[in-house]
């Protein structure tokens, strides 16, 4: 069963980076800065970690270095999913009572 519950932004561009590809921190903030010229911190982006990881949305890899590698679980994939969905009825939704559709 998926975990209902929402998730501060930063949780949602997460979610999306590790939807690509696995990655360790770093290259989430890279990735997030680079696509959407937002700069998290590393307390938000761990903090934020921490929590999808509780849920079960992401999880560790093995890494033979210090750098944690992180995974979209299947759960997460749903997760983000129904997240995306829902981002794009609220956006429709916008854009037609602002007469742009």
């Amino acid at each position: 069963m998926v975990k209902k519950g929402k998730f501060s932004e930063p949780s949602l561009l997460i979610l999306i980076s590790l939807a690509e590809k696995s990655r360790h921190g770093y290259a989430i903030m890279e990735d997030i800065q680079s696509n959407y010229d937002i700069n998290l911190g590393p307390g938000t982006l761990y903090g934020a970690i921490s929590r999808l990881e509780k849920a079960g949305y992401i999880r560790v890899l093995e890494s033979e270095d210090r750098k944690k590698p992180y995974k979209l679980t299947k759960e997460g994939s749903v997760y983000l999913t129904q997240q995306i969905e829902e981002l794009q009825k609220i956006a429709t939704l916008g854009s037609k009572r602002l007469g742009l559709i």
